[in-house]
């Protein structure tokens, strides 16, 4: 019984992730081109820039959040109780230390604002940077000692709840924010709601642990070696969000620094739409967090776990590729239209550009979300580490040279080169390598789905050749047919039985409840 329940949960996370999923995009796809109005491109701009700076203090977590998972599988699999409520008690004291230097680093960055913009901005604009990194720090500081909540909750495969609570806060922060916007507040206001949604979904995070899990926090000295054991794991992982920071974020800081706020704009637009499209893939891959935990540490031979590693690995990422590869070449036949003339508006031209170079090569590494967490599972996550070290590297250097002259478009090709190459050629290698992958079996069978690709690319091609877009309903209808093409072409040519029985499995039962109603 309770192992249904479980698989239950999983199945209703991965549901709800991707409900998630689509209200955090239809609210950001309504929402943003609202606050760019409002905002204005500049203090859009600022906004942008001082979020991405203070998001930089996220590597302070060092990778420890990803390690509790990991210790609460080995320690649940012995049955110690007591070592769990020991590690509960480590974690809250490291994450609480971890918040107050958040704190400290924060305010600091604040009574330095040259560090980031040097003489960039007017005197009013340092004004209100100054608040925003105010309250983005006192944010940031406070999620880290929550974040334990959430790992607890998570680790015990309660995904309902956990998704369910993210949707409240998706939803709930735009609907306060944007009367506020509308009545003339501006960024301080933005920022200042999103603190206390964080405060009150943080709080649900606390009562359900503590009320519904009944979980306990030990504070006595943890087990001999965990210590040693956990920052071993931790390091490079640290190292991988440091480059993570340097790759996603140091582009808009340097853009601030040599180009100012308003070609931090363009570029934050089509970074919006890489970031919504990056989460079609981190939002299931999530879910199978604790069951690779799982299978590394089952005991079972190296080759059961080649297998079940492999298998799981390949049908996750050809579900994610079904859905990426529509959405990217969607963005190539229909982005600049949408960009321009409905989401953002004029001054916006670039920021499409922008969004192809980051969406097309990283679409490589989102397809294979799940063997970061294999990695990290197996302990060999070391060297994806290093890796990333040289690629930040790469991103930092050609970003600096590139966005001086070229602006939001020489950042992004910085960005896109250094995924190519990380990505697309060193990871694949080591996966197959030295994790118990099997890449070739991987990309023979993605290679199989991607088949169906060539039909729609050609239509598109053509549709896009001859037709005049001159109008939304036309837009929308173009659209509307492309997707038929994808559809069905994806299904004749590219899908395989378990993804059509999956499709139609969720289809009938949207229709049954449909019927029912």
């Amino acid at each position: 019984m309770s192992k249904k329940i479980k698989i239950n949960q999983l199945k209703a996370g991965a549901i709800i992730s991707y409900l998630q999923m689509a209200i955090q995009i239809l609210i950001g796809l309504v929402y943003t081109p609202v606050m760019i109005r409002l905002l204005g491109q500049s203090e859009y701009g600022l906004y942008n820039t001082v979020a991405s700076t203070i998001s930089m203090l996220s590597v302070l977590r060092l990778g420890f959040n990803n390690s509790y998972i990991r210790y609460y599988s080995i320690y649940k699999k012995r049955n110690d109780t007591k070592a769990i409520d020991c590690l509960n008690g480590l974690f809250i004291t490291i994450f609480s230390f971890i918040g107050i230097i958040t704190f400290v680093c924060g305010i600091f960055l604040t009574n330095h604002l040259s560090i980031v913009f040097s003489d960039g901005l007017t005197t009013s604009e340092y004004g209100i940077a100054r608040v925003l990194m105010i309250l983005l720090t006192i944010n940031l500081a406070i999620s880290f000692p929550m974040s334990v909540f959430s790992n607890i909750i998570s680790a015990h495969e309660k995904f309902v709840f956990l998704k369910c609570l993210e949707i409240i806060k998706n939803v709930l922060g735009p609907m306060v924010t944007l009367p506020l916007l509308l009545m003339g507040f501006r960024s301080i206001a933005m920022v200042s709601v999103s603190l206390i949604v964080s405060l009150i979904t943080d709080t649900c995070y606390v009562i359900y642990v503590f009320l519904v899990l009944k979980n306990r926090f030990a504070f006595n000295k943890p087990e001999k070696g965990l210590f040693s054991d956990l920052f071993a794991y931790t390091v490079f992982i640290a190292i991988e969000l440091i480059v993570d920071q340097i790759n996603w974020n140091i582009d808009k800081v340097l853009l601030a620094r040599y180009k100012g706020t308003v070609m931090v704009a363009i570029y934050s637009v089509g970074y919006s739409l890489y970031t919504y499209y990056q989460t079609f893939s981190s939002s299931i891959s999530g879910v199978f967090t604790p069951r690779i935990h799982k299978i590394v540490n089952s005991g079972t031979s190296i080759e059961n776990q080649r297998t079940e590693l492999t298998e799981l690995f390949t049908k996750v990422g050809r579900i994610q590729f079904l859905m990426l590869a529509l959405i990217a070449s969607g963005v190539v036949f229909f982005g600049k239209f949408f960009i321009v003339r409905i989401w953002a508006g004029r001054g916006y031209e670039d920021s499409y550009i922008v969004a192809l170079l980051l969406i097309i090569p990283a679409s490589i590494a989102l397809i294979q979300n799940l063997g970061i967490e294999i990695q990290r599972a197996e302990f060999k996550h070391q060297f994806r580490s290093i890796v990333y070290v040289g690629m930040a590297c790469i991103n930092l250097i050609m970003s600096i040279i590139l966005c001086r002259k070229y602006g939001a478009i020489g950042s992004a090709i910085g960005t896109a080169f250094s995924l190519v190459v990380a990505n697309g050629c060193v990871m694949n290698i080591y996966y197959h390598k030295k994790c118990n992958l099997n890449i070739i079996y991987f990309w023979k069978s993605i290679g199989k789905l991607a088949m169906g690709m060539i039909i729609p690319i050609i239509f598109g091609g053509i549709m896009k050749s001859f037709l005049k877009t001159d109008s939304i309903i036309v837009y929308l209808l173009e659209i509307l047919v492309y997707v038929l093409v994808y559809a069905v072409s994806m299904w004749k040519i590219g899908m395989n039985n378990y993804e059509k029985n999956l499709f139609q499995s969720v289809l009938g039962k949207f229709i049954k409840k449909k019927d029912k109603q």
